[in-house]
């Protein structure tokens, strides 16, 4: 990824990390209704691991077709909701000129979404009014869950492979099925940050008040039940088996991710491949699963379902080491939190993690404050320096553009779109952030 490929302006710089089990708290409840079987979910097909970086290792990757899911389901009546269909009347057809973006080397997040961008405008709308009018008390919260300058990636990314493999079959009309799913990922996704900032007590996400700090914390814990709570019923009502059982599955993921990394705090003996394990079940889970899943509802091959499935993966992953990344190198302002909070909170992650194999070769300096848990003034400060110093932030750069390829390569089964196009460009915004 060369340097000179960058955000168009301030206002697209990316989302900070997410801030997760924080501090030495350890183990914490995690509230979650919606939940899956256990049963095996590893195969030698699609495991989050595999990396030239990382030692190598001939790990499974995961299986989707996981044991049959048990979907909590409210018991509030259902709301029978007409998602309008866009009227198509012909395919999609890639853009035949260079884009303002593309000419001059910069990815705009409004390019990535410009397939998709009326769709974008009707999933918000359809959200907001989920919350309100099932629950007026939540109502007042509604902007503050569904806003603070999210960009909606994942639901994007749905609608975006939705209208790709519809391709197949001469077509980019989606189904009510797909702008459905789309609903459903945002509520997942968005109750899980709404729980996160509670677990992790945190003030400020994207640089503006969370729910519990400006609600509370009995309205935050009830916001995000209602939004898995109403995504499960959404998915019930689906009525798509192989849907359900992926969907379902990446709720279960979030625990598994979070209990990880609470397990983990200040370890320094983590390695890379434990690493991409925890970046799957907390970031790429949910994107893989519903790039399958909107192909599933696209009715395509296994074949074709299974890239897409690769390519939320390896985008998912690669979004997640970028997110850590910037952890390092933005200031407190543009990541609406101070600065190497995830390092100072025992949360290690790649940069700090090749850093610690370069620190080993040494004198052992960044391995002995981290050991400290930061306790001495200014020590934060100086392994921050440490990590850059021993070429981390450059190996997980290296790292994140090794599954933004493998990202690209798997969209080589869809024909050419201007959706597939603006997949193709997400990668490159995703990556564009770090440089």
């Amino acid at each position: 990824m060369p340097p000179s490929l960058c955000i168009r302006s301030s206002s697209l710089a990316s989302a900070p990390a997410q801030q997760r089990l924080g501090g030495r708290a350890g183990l914490r409840s995690l509230r979650v209704l919606a939940v899956a079987s256990p049963g095996p979910h590893a195969s030698a097909k699609n495991s989050p691991k595999g990396t030239s970086v990382a030692s190598s290792s001939s790990s499974s990757r995961r299986d989707t077709n996981v044991a049959p899911a048990r979907v909590a389901i409210t018991e509030a009546t259902e709301t029978t909701e007409a998602a309008t269909t866009t009227s198509e009347t012909t395919a999609e057809t890639p853009s035949t000129s260079t884009s303002s973006s593309a000419a001059s080397g910069v990815v705009a997040v409004d390019d990535v979404l410009a397939p998709v961008s009326d769709d974008m405008v009707q999933l918000d709308m359809s959200v907001r009014n989920i919350v309100g009018q099932r629950n007026p008390m939540l109502m007042a919260a509604a902007d503050q869950i569904f806003g603070a300058g999210g960009k909606k990636i994942r639901p994007a990314v749905v609608f975006l492979v939705s209208r790709a493999t519809m391709q197949l079959h001469g077509t980019s009309e989606m189904s009510a099925k797909h702008r459905k799913l789309a609903e459903i990922i945002e509520m997942i996704h968005t109750a899980s940050l709404v729980h996160d900032d509670v677990l992790d007590e945190c003030d400020l996400r994207r640089g503006a008040a969370t729910v519990n700090q400006k609600y509370g914390t009995r309205l935050a814990v009830l916001a995000g039940d209602f939004l898995f709570a109403q995504s499960s019923w959404f998915l019930a009502n689906l009525d798509n088996l192989e849907v359900i059982k992926l969907i379902s599955r990446v709720i279960a993921d979030f625990a598994d991710g979070e209990i990880a990394q609470a397990s983990s705090l200040f370890d320094t003996s983590i390695t890379v491949e434990q690493y991409v394990d925890k970046s799957f079940y907390k970031t790429a889970s949910l994107i893989a699963a519903s790039c399958r899943s909107a192909a599933a509802l696209s009715d395509v091959s296994d074949e074709v379902k299974e890239a897409c499935y690769e390519y939320g993966r390896a985008l998912g992953i690669a979004f997640q080491i970028v997110d850590d990344v910037l952890d390092f190198t933005q200031s407190t302002e543009t990541l609406g939190k101070p600065r190497g909070q995830d390092l100072a909170s025992g949360n290690l992650t790649a940069p700090a993690i090749f850093a610690l194999q370069r620190d080993a070769e040494a004198d052992g300096q960044l391995l002995d404050i981290i050991d400290s848990e930061f306790m001495e003034e200014d020590s934060l400060e100086l392994a921050l320096g440490y990590v850059e110093e021993f070429g981390g932030l450059d190996a997980a750069r290296k790292l994140a553009e090794e599954y933004a390829q493998k990202a690209r390569d798997s969209l080589s089964v869809l024909p050419d779109s201007a959706s597939k196009e603006s997949l193709n460009l997400l990668v490159d915004y995703v990556l564009c952030r770090v440089y």
